[in-house]
């Protein structure tokens, strides 16, 4: 990319002082934005206002709670001028709480993985048209969603609450960007499959899984994939270059979502 296609955009990344949040956050500030990132653990916090500098601010926040997002665009707004844009990444895997096969799945498992994945990002998006709606302008809002919200994978990766809250952040993305497209507000989704993060390291560590991504994300050699994958598709989606594009799922996958995968 040239370095210039978010010049001026002023942005927050909920989950971004790690993983995928933290490589789409500096790569936004490669392409010349701005960007507030929000994340609950105080040292990846501490790490990322090094890597970020002068172009970046951290906010230690927890992404399920209300006031979370409202805050992060209140910093946006005070450090920066204004606000444009915002990436939800933050969620996870519910494997301790208790999430798996529905028959060994537990309420807690169900209740606090749709919590971490679904009502942190559904708070994020209406703080983000709260604001847009207010100030009549246009924005865009980018949600993290999964391969594994629409194409499961039944030997290696079976956590129902999860699934189930990815797939509902398609349906929720596309309705909200039905309803609001009429304020030039865009809401779109990225969905990628086994992406090296700290929530992978189980897959990642795991000789039998990484065998199997060999041929269900058979793209490069047939590897995990790296955050930076997804970072030019988030630039894109946040800047003007995508001003026509509302309510699509783009999965960033490696080819898992046409592979069958062999074990």
């Amino acid at each position: 990319m040239s370095g210039n296609w978010l010049t001026g955009k002023r942005l927050v990344i909920m989950g971004g002082t790690s993983g995928m949040g933290l490589s789409a956050a500096l790569a936004c500030i490669r392409e010349g934005a701005r960007v507030v990132v929000t994340g609950r653990n105080e040292e990846t916090a501490a790490a990322a206002v090094s890597q970020l500098k002068e172009n970046g601010k951290v906010a230690i926040a927890d992404a399920s709670k209300e006031d979370a997002a409202e805050s992060a665009i209140r910093i946006c707004t005070t450090s920066f001028g204004g606000f444009d844009g915002i990436y939800h990444v933050a969620g996870g895997s519910g494997r301790k709480y208790g999430d798996g096969p529905l028959h060994e799945m537990s309420l807690e498992g169900w209740e606090q993985t749709l919590n971490l994945n679904l009502s942190s990002l559904m708070l994020s998006n209406r703080a983000a048209v709260r604001y847009f709606l207010e100030h009549k302008q246009a924005g865009a809002i980018l949600n993290m969603g999964s391969v594994l919200g629409y194409s499961p994978s039944p030997k290696y990766f079976t956590t129902h609450a999860y699934a189930a809250a990815k797939s509902a952040v398609i349906g929720f993305s596309k309705s909200i960007a039905s309803y609001y497209a009429q304020n030039n507000i865009r809401i779109n989704v990225i969905a990628p499959a086994l992406i090296e993060t700290p929530m992978s390291k189980r897959a990642a560590t795991d000789e039998n899984i990484m065998q199997f991504i060999k041929t269900k994300q058979p793209l490069d050699g047939g590897r995990i994939g790296v955050p930076d994958d997804a970072d030019g598709l988030a630039v894109f989606l946040l800047s003007d270059h995508a001003n026509f594009i509302t309510g699509q799922v783009i999965a960033v996958d490696g080819g898992w979502s046409i592979t069958e995968g062999q074990y």
